[in-house]
């Protein structure tokens, strides 16, 4: 793969001839071992056709998991001499997943796995302890979509049995470790989180991006590989433990697939 803004090519010139440019890249092709390079190399692109300026932000990254973008924005990342997903496989002796699903659990090895969750999908099927939790029609959340935008929702019911609410389950958990966490109700903890970040208290409003985080992007540096990119989706209909779940997805994800085989004869 060359240089993206080597300023060659008809698509460069035309790019660079927009009014919006606009550069998109999929959460996917960040993944690759060479992720870093790719987000260098587009972002540097993003700079050569002005896609970033002060009236306009034609920089975006397109996650594939639901509150990823809200993860990111309060800083939901491996810290100082922490471990990211794959280092976590395979190396960890206790592994607590949070509604964690899409990792390849044969690479858990022998660690003791809690799992907190709704449906029983991979992750329950593999932990060794399940703390049931309230699905997102029986809390009440904050949320952010991929475009940045936080929105809010209320419970439509109250969960069955056992199950609560993930920042309760966190909260008895957090007593009982001893290390007690600073709020009592859903309220005192929304006051804390708008506390650390307002634009999460700014509902249907999407924060703006700064242009410095591009530029900072643009300088990173790292070697592209040859591989080809490639879609990290594999059944676009079973994407989430919900949809596994349902009959409905079920069917169109083999009507699908019964249809590609038909194509492909």
């Amino acid at each position: 793969m060359k240089d993206l803004a080597d300023g060659n090519g008809k698509f460069f010139e035309a790019l660079k001839k927009a009014t919006h440019p606009l550069i998109i890249v999929g959460q996917g092709a960040l993944a690759r071992p060479d992720g870093a390079a790719v987000l260098g190399q587009a972002a540097k692109l993003a700079a050569a056709v002005n896609a970033v300026t002060a009236e306009w932000n034609g920089f975006a990254v397109l996650h594939n998991a639901a509150g990823r973008v809200g993860g990111l924005d309060v800083g939901f990342v491996p810290g100082e001499g922490g471990k990211n997903v794959g280092g976590m496989l395979g190396e960890t002796d206790l592994l607590f997943l949070l509604g964690a699903d899409e990792i390849d659990m044969a690479r858990t090895g022998g660690a003791f796995v809690v799992y907190i969750g709704t449906h029983g999908d991979a992750g329950a099927h593999r932990a060794n302890v399940i703390l049931p939790a309230a699905a997102y029609t029986e809390k009440s959340g904050t949320y952010v979509n991929t475009e940045g935008r936080v929105q809010q929702t209320n419970r439509a019911g109250f969960a069955p049995g056992e199950a609560r609410e993930d920042w309760a389950i966190l909260r008895a958990l957090s007593d009982v470790l001893g290390k007690k966490l600073p709020f009592d109700s859903l309220a005192q903890l929304r006051a804390k989180l708008y506390g650390e970040y307002p634009h999460l208290a700014r509902i249907d409003q999407v924060l703006a991006g700064a242009a410095d985080d591009v530029a900072r992007a643009a300088k990173l540096g790292g070697r592209l590989n040859k591989g080809t990119f490639t879609s990290p989706v594999k059944d676009f209909y079973l994407t989430n433990p919900i949809a596994r779940a349902s009959a409905v997805m079920a069917e169109c994800s083999a009507l699908a697939k019964s249809g590609f085989k038909q194509a492909a004869e």
